[in-house]
């Protein structure tokens, strides 16, 4: 009788186990959340490349705040967005982004902030934006960006 109640209690526990290996993820846990727009927002001011292309699709698109289209210059695909990321970073050495607020609403989200950084020419800028997010698979596909049109101060 203990041999059949073992075999039986061994089948139980087996299938409870695999099927929670091949569960796909619950639509909670596909959601955008404020932890994931925290950690990205850190990855920023962190001016680690890796880790916020970590938080994109592999078919991520970044539509930065200026650029010669009406939707300023778009980014295509992890490598070209890397690129632009890094751009931001060895134009900016000092960028960082402060004050940052977000909300979400379904697969979409916006993070609002300040923007400073030092020009390698020694103009400083420091302007208010956002972000405005479109997550798939819990991972952000589309990064929209805006910020106030303010001239550069000039260096002092």
């Amino acid at each position: 009788m203990k041999k059949i109640i073992f075999f039986f209690l061994t089948i139980l526990i087996t299938d409870k186990l695999m099927a929670q290996s091949i569960t796909p993820k619950t639509a909670t846990e596909n959601k955008p959340t404020i932890a994931i727009l925290d950690s990205f927002a850190n990855a920023f001011n962190a001016h680690d490349v890796g880790k916020i292309l970590s938080y994109m699709t592999d078919d991520c698109v970044f539509e930065a705040s200026a650029g010669p289209s009406v939707d300023g210059e778009k980014f295509i695909g992890k490598e070209a967005v890397k690129k632009a990321f890094e751009d931001v970073f060895k134009n900016y050495p000092n960028a960082h982004w402060s004050n940052v607020r977000h909300f979400i609403s379904g697969e979409r989200a916006v993070s609002e902030w300040t923007f400073t950084g030092t020009k390698l020419d020694g103009s400083k800028i420091e302007v208010t934006g956002c972000d405005l997010f479109t997550f798939r698979d819990g991972k952000i596909a589309i990064k929209n960006s805006y910020r106030k049109n303010r001239p550069p101060i000039p260096k002092s």
